[in-house]
């Protein structure tokens, strides 16, 4: 069992920035873990995800260039950097560890869900 708990959400004008941390604890972080995020009324989306090694990292294209993703495993935590925030990257994020076979894109991969935490970007 892994428990995941998110923190450093908020309220941020457009252009500013975040870091959000995900606190991983259980029996195992040696996987793909990743960033998920939901607004209101839309589809739980794909947003960045890191390979268990930290290696290899993948974005959704509507954040490329502005989110990174980093773990610190000694810590057995995970970074998601948000810069030059837009009012539509508003939502709830979620952390998520990789449990299953699949893409990392998608959430049926993922057994594992942090409780999600809000980000709210002010225009």
């Amino acid at each position: 069992q892994v428990q995941l708990v998110e923190s450093g959400g908020g309220l941020v004008q457009a252009g500013g920035s975040l870091r959000l941390s995900c606190a991983a604890s259980g029996r195992t972080f040696s996987t793909t873990m990743s960033w998920f995020r939901q607004a209101p009324g839309k589809e739980r989306e794909f947003v960045a995800a890191i390979s268990s090694s930290g290696l290899s990292t993948y974005y959704a294209d509507s954040v490329k260039g502005r989110f990174t993703i980093s773990r610190d495993n000694a810590k057995i935590t995970v970074y998601l950097q948000m810069n030059s925030l837009k009012p539509e990257d508003t939502a709830v994020y979620y952390c998520a560890a990789k449990s299953g076979p699949g893409s990392a894109y998608f959430a049926i991969a993922y057994g594992y869900w942090g409780q999600g935490i809000q980000v709210t970007v002010s225009s």
